[in-house]
């Protein structure tokens, strides 16, 4: 009977949402619920906490905001709108983008309610953050560094009152990494509140959690435990070494109509990547961990405008980016954590779309990309390229790889005699990238 029930649901309507939100999903051409929100929104709308397991690109995001939106408008109604509760749900993700992301999704929602919204994260003025703050925001979004930075100096700043805490890829959260900030931020705000935990993968350390704050929680399955889409065609290609960038650029170059993200395993390659890619007039950009937070936000821009059509980065960009039309991801570094290709090859076939994913995996990565395919449950096909073709761009390759080491080198060099912070720049005005701060250098 609850089959047959899931089954005649075909809009938010029917989920229980009240009218306003309806018609924000509506404008958002949200037409038909998806299967984690079915399973999600009416559990929370009657008030329980939630584990939502779901493969990324699934409206995740609209599970857990759409019942938040829905009890602030119920606390609006009651005692109006002057009244409406400020800090009332805190998101905490891992990422600065990912933040960001579910922000703009908040805003998209709540545009007709006059919701407000702070993003808190790092690499960005603290002291914009605090005057946010101080705008008393119905919803907060941050990272857990720069949420407990303001909880420690921000003036007037206290989470007391909050109804609603998310965590959103939270097996990322429960790393020993964030352990210090997440038990500060549990520590200063209510036992009695609602707490929801959604990732695409779930870890023992979700149960640890589950055992500290969350009561009696529902646990909502909408993906197998570690699970990829069905619309997304996985291949491998076993290769040596030396001939990896070959077959990087054979396959971008196949296929260069499409919008593409390559993951590296470090920052370092990111960039060198990106500058080989540029120096055979391939429209690559770096985005990686070491980069400012505005020249990460701008790359990702870029990539989206479609200004740039291959995303060269590090996992950062793994977790959570909707970026609707990648139709392809590489792995040009197999990740050391199989569960980390879940998250990257999730960045595309996204809410029903198809994509392809492409692992390249050499004599030393076999034991890594062997403990994916345990993970997943399933052997991939092979990537189907003629090693003489691939090949034929070995010369211009090994060239372009060699100009790229050499400006990186002088770009290092130029850092240091500088004694500034200006490698992004260098490496912006390199690849072809305006921006505002390459004025900087003409200085004297």
């Amino acid at each position: 009977m609850a089959e047959e029930e899931k089954e005649e649901i075909k809009s938010f309507k029917d989920l229980g949402l009240c009218d306003e939100l309806v018609e924000a999903c509506d404008s958002l051409g949200w037409k038909t619920p998806t299967k984690i929100q079915v399973e999600a929104i009416p559990h929370a709308l009657e008030g329980k906490d939630l584990i939502g397991l779901a493969q990324t690109g699934s409206g995740k995001t609209g599970a857990f905001a759409l019942p938040i939106l829905h009890a602030l408008l119920e606390s609006h109604s009651k005692q109006g709108y002057k009244f409406a509760p400020v800090f009332f749900a805190l998101v905490l993700s891992p990422t600065r983008e990912l933040a960001i992301q579910i922000a703009e999704q908040f805003e998209a929602l709540g545009s007709g309610i006059s919701l407000k919204c702070a993003v808190l994260v790092g690499g960005v003025d603290i002291m914009q953050q605090q005057i946010a703050l101080g705008k008393r925001p119905h919803i907060i979004v941050g990272t857990p560094g720069r949420l407990v930075d303001h909880l420690t100096n921000t003036k007037g700043f206290s989470l007391r009152m909050l109804k609603y805490l998310v965590l959103d890829e939270a097996d990322r959260l429960l790393n020993e990494d964030f352990e210090k900030a997440l038990d500060d931020i549990l520590n200063v705000i209510p036992r009695d509140r609602h707490t929801y935990l959604f990732s695409a993968t779930m870890t023992k350390k979700v149960k640890k959690l589950q055992r500290a704050c969350l009561r009696n929680p529902v646990k909502i399955e909408a993906a197998s435990k570690y699970s990829t889409v069905d619309t997304l065609k996985q291949q491998y290609r076993f290769i040596p070494a030396k001939y990896k960038d070959c077959y990087l650029v054979h396959i971008l170059t196949e296929m260069s109509g499409c919008t593409s993200m390559v993951f590296t395993r470090t920052c370092d390659a990111t960039r060198l990547l990106a500058f080989i890619l540029r120096n055979l007039n391939i429209r690559a950009i770096p985005i990686s961990g070491q980069m400012a937070q505005a020249k990460r936000l701008g790359a990702l821009n870029k990539f989206k405008s479609g200004e740039c059509n291959v995303l060269i980065c590090t996992d950062v960009a793994s977790r959570g980016l909707d970026i609707p039309s990648v139709d392809m991801v590489i792995n040009y570094d197999i990740p050391t954590n199989s569960k980390d290709y879940i998250h990257r090859v999730g960045r595309t076939a996204r809410a029903g779309r198809s994509g392809v994913a492409i692992s390249l995996v050499n004599q030393y990565e076999l034991e890594w990309y062997l403990q994916i395919e345990k993970l997943i449950g399933k052997k991939l096909p092979e990537y189907p390229a003629q090693e003489e073709e691939v090949l034929q761009y070995l010369e211009s390759v090994t060239e372009a790889k060699r100009l790229s080491q050499m400006k990186l080198k002088e770009i290092g060099g130029t850092k240091k005699r500088r004694g500034g912070d200006d490698e992004d720049e260098d490496i912006e005005r390199y690849l072809g990238v305006k921006g505002k701060s390459s004025k900087k250098v003409k200085r004297k």
